[in-house]
């Protein structure tokens, strides 16, 4: 009977670990629900369009220039050229007539990528130096200024452990906009950027 007794206990315990690794993994899911955006070559939703509901990394063959976007849901981020390179830019649900309500700097959008509704979270390291050398500090919140927090204006490199989290280069969430996905970045360049100079970043979260 103790030897029974034991067997039982241990079966119970085993049971409680799986069930809380499960729940962990329950609230770090990642909804994988189709968006919908709609790009227009002209403005106020005029001549030819594209719709399209998941990434795509070349649109050029759809349309030649975007004056216009409306997205029907999700969030997203559109680039100026294609492979999710050049300028970025967030877009959440609603109807951007123009370009310059999106900020973009000219009509040009190559691609896109969807942004998936993450409930986590959110843990990212930034480091002084490329190669994730010199100083290091690790964020789990939002940073309206860098140079504050950090004491550097500069980041060289970047390991989203978790979470989305967008980089913007001036503080206080302006300036140009880099997305920043799960995963190591050894320099600057891996995001998109044109320097290290990053102002600000806050986690994407509550804008769907």
């Amino acid at each position: 009977m103790p030897h029974a007794q034991s067997a039982i206990h241990v079966s119970y315990i085993k049971l409680r670990l799986c069930l809380r690794k499960r729940r962990g993994k329950e609230r770090q899911s990642v909804n994988v629900k189709m968006g919908k955006i709609i790009f227009y070559e002209d403005r106020n939703f005029g001549g030819r369009s594209y719709e399209c509901s998941s990434d795509c990394a070349d649109m050029h063959s759809y349309f030649s220039r975007c004056n216009s976007i409306r997205v029907e849901s999700g969030c997203w981020m559109a680039y100026e050229r294609p492979n999710y390179m050049g300028y970025q830019y967030f877009l959440r649900r609603g109807e951007y007539p123009d370009y310059q309500r999106w900020m973009g700097f000219n009509d040009s959008i190559r691609s896109c990528r969807m942004i998936p509704h993450y409930q986590g979270s959110y843990r990212m390291r930034i480091y002084e130096r490329e190669g994730f050398g010199g100083q290091m500090m690790e964020f789990m919140d939002d940073c309206e200024s860098v140079y504050d927090r950090f004491r550097y204006h500069d980041i060289h490199s970047c390991n989203v452990m978790e979470g989305y989290w967008m980089f913007y280069e001036q503080p206080n969430y302006r300036g140009r906009q880099y997305f920043m996905r799960p995963g190591e970045y050894r320099r600057f360049s891996d995001w998109g950027g044109m320097s290290p100079r990053i102002g600000s970043f806050r986690r994407l979260m509550d804008f769907c």
